[in-house]
């Protein structure tokens, strides 16, 4: 059984399977494919924030620790003198990431503490071009010798990789960045004393496991926090810089019924400030609360029936649509919504739409992975594909024009990866929503991968509760859920009006007809 430590501190490796810069490693939230393993929706929606701490952590050749704290003044003109030195060196473009952060975590297990973790980082990446050649390298190691040997290779690698037409950065033209404060950096979130992050955690434990007596266990009470910093600069004078911090606090208790079989489920609350952090206890009781009705789960007969979406997992479907909209995928000819722009590919009920640019979003930024200012994109609007989400170089490929959502580490191409990326509420109560089904399903977890991104088709392992004349009857486990996406994103019937962010991919409760319930 893995524990609370592994999954709701973030997933120390990188779970960016669209890789590190794709997705989920800059803004997005991982941010997340929150859907993997019920557990991992913690780790999902607090993913985008720890890996823009995090991202590209890997390790170094040659690797010093640097104790020194520098301004961000001091970081800037570092960033700028890694470009101009590129370009001096014969570079015909460069661009410079640095990023730095603090991190603490805490995992308290039947009141004891049972890690406990702060730590620091800094680290930097230079992109250099030759003509339409690229290289990409980085380093923890800020000496002078250090950066030194980080350009050098970047500039010797640049010179023997093969020509991409299509390779370069933005032009100055596309370049600047958000005004104002986008309410992403609260430094509160570091305020508490050591002993205080502890209680945090084990309060919302003590919480889930005095809740009820049938809650016998736990895989632990936590509280994270962490601030990060990240600085871009660019051979066309570009440089942009901007700080974000986050906290959280979850529990994941474990039932047990009288015949002895066990359950378990979770709850969290993650903001960017301790201010708007939900209270240790109500964390734990609304965990306990969501563990104790998954006790007692059967299996059902196969049936098609209406299958409604918890808003926990209703942002899977989001990710398919990101994975179908994602440009890498379009160009490569890897989705199934390549050539659909312009196109009804859902009920006009649905309208998802892209945007970097809300106040205090998990997924929002001044600029994106290549200096663009961030924006509004309606991705779908009333079933229609309006747009694909683009950097610079799937623009190019695809001969449009970049969405600003470039997404990348310290080094390698940008990826691409969402802003606060979401499905449009509609007007119903998810109760008055469930009211007008007299059979279904009410998915809470879905469990393992089924999903086939250029043909369609969806098959995945599920549990939930069972809907009888408008309410949630019982829990039901070991199931499947099956159809295919082409006609998914058509079938969502209803969608409630339980919009609520928490990481940078957010969807209400919704309904699907048509989908297949594989049970007894």
């Amino acid at each position: 059984m893995s524990t609370v430590g592994d999954e709701v501190r973030v997933r120390r490796q990188s779970e960016t399977s669209h890789n590190e810069t794709n997705y989920d490693a800059e803004r997005g939230a991982e941010g997340q494919n929150g859907d993997r393993l019920q557990k991992s929706h913690i780790a999902a929606s607090v993913h985008e924030s720890r890996n823009f701490i995090k991202a590209q952590r890997q390790p170094a050749e040659r690797m010093t620790t640097v104790i020194e704290k520098q301004t961000s003044t001091d970081l800037k003109s570092l960033a700028a003198d890694i470009v101009r030195r590129a370009m001096n060196g014969g570079a015909s473009a460069a661009e410079c990431v640095i990023r730095e952060g603090d991190e603490f975590s805490t995992l308290v297990r039947l009141g004891q503490v049972e890690t406990l973790k702060e730590s620091g980082s800094k680290s930097v990446g230079v992109r250099v071009f030759f003509g339409q050649r690229a290289a990409s390298t980085y380093s923890s190691d800020f000496s002078r010798e250090g950066l030194d040997r980080m350009l050098g290779s970047a500039l010797e690698l640049a010179k023997i990789t093969s020509e991409d037409p299509f390779a370069g950065i933005p032009s100055a033209d596309k370049l600047g960045q958000l005004a104002g404060d986008l309410d992403l950096y609260h430094e509160d979130v570091y305020s508490l004393p050591g002993p205080d992050r502890i209680d945090y955690a084990r309060r919302a434990e003590k919480a889930a496991l005095d809740f009820d007596p049938r809650i016998k266990n736990s895989e632990g009470g936590s509280f994270d926090a962490a601030t990060g910093c990240k600085i871009l600069a660019n051979s066309h004078g570009f440089i942009g810089e901007f700080r974000r911090s986050y906290c959280s606090t979850a529990a994941v208790p474990i039932a047990q019924s009288e015949n002895g079989a066990m359950q378990r489920d979770y709850w969290y609350s993650v903001a960017r400030t301790l201010k708007k952090l939900d209270a240790p206890e109500k964390v734990g009781r609304i965990a306990a609360e969501r563990t104790l009705r998954r006790l007692g789960a059967r299996k059902v007969k196969t049936a098609q029936v209406p299958v409604v979406f918890d808003p926990m997992v209703s942002t899977s479907i989001l990710e398919h649509i990101f994975e179908g909209i994602n440009g890498d995928s379009v160009y490569r000819g890897a989705s199934f919504l390549a050539g659909k722009l312009g196109q009804k590919i859902a009920g006009e009920n649905v309208t998802v739409i892209d945007d970097g640019t809300m106040l205090g979003g998990f997924g929002t930024s001044p600029f994106d992975g290549e200096g663009i200012p961030t924006r509004r994109t309606v991705v779908i609007e009333n079933g229609v594909l309006n747009s694909y989400l683009l950097n610079t170089y799937t623009a190019k490929k695809l001969g449009l024009e970049t969405t600003a959502n470039a997404s990348r580490g310290l080094a390698g191409t940008p990826g691409i990866g969402p802003g606060n990326y979401f499905l449009q509420p509609g007007p119903k109560s998810p109760t008055d929503l469930i009211a007008g089904i007299k059979q279904g399903l009410y998915v809470t977890e879905f469990l393992g991968q089924g999903v086939n991104l250029v043909t369609g088709d969806y098959s995945r392992g599920a549990s939930g509760l069972w809907i009888a004349n408008g309410e949630l009857a019982f829990p039901v486990e070991e199931i499947t859920v099956a159809g295919n996406l082409k006609d998914l994103f058509f079938n969502i019937s209803e969608i409630a009006s339980d919009l609520e962010f928490r990481g940078s991919v957010a969807a209400p409760t919704i309904r699907i007809d048509g989908l297949t319930v594989g049970g007894q």
